[in-house]
């Protein structure tokens, strides 16, 4: 079910004020599947973790984006590395202005990162995963 496919099976019947930041942020994802959305927007949903934390959400993210059932994502982060594998499409924004938006593979690059973070970087791709670094 939901609560498994996030990892909080075994949270049920916690107190939201007993849990960690990472599994109250697992069990909010999934309430608001339980109402079967088509569309579910996550703002930043990694947050405030720590990687190990960070990572467990991501990897759960990505096993929701390759169910052809679950609900299109639209998340947002400032962080290549928090995109899960899964996740097909990108759009960059510099001062709410389109830098570059469309699948992911050629929208994450090294000039149109350069170009939305204002500083020379270079994008990379370790698997189905991004990360970014300066190259200066």
């Amino acid at each position: 079910g939901l609560l498994a496919t996030m990892g909080v099976d075994d949270l049920a019947e916690r107190r939201l004020d007993s849990l960690s930041e990472g599994e109250h942020k697992r069990v909010l994802i999934a309430r608001a599947l339980m109402t079967d959305p088509e569309l579910l927007l996550l703002d930043e949903p990694a947050a405030g973790l720590d990687v190990g934390a960070r990572e467990d959400l991501v990897d759960r993210l990505g096993e929701l984006a390759d169910d052809p059932a679950a609900p299109t994502t639209v998340m947002v982060t400032h962080h290549l590395e928090e995109i899960p594998a899964g996740f097909t499409h990108a759009l960059l924004l510099r001062q709410g202005d389109v830098v570059a938006a469309g699948p992911i593979v050629d929208t994450l690059t090294t000039a149109n990162l350069t170009e939305t973070f204002g500083l020379p970087l270079v994008a990379m791709r370790i698997g189905n995963r991004w990360g970014a670094r300066t190259w200066r």
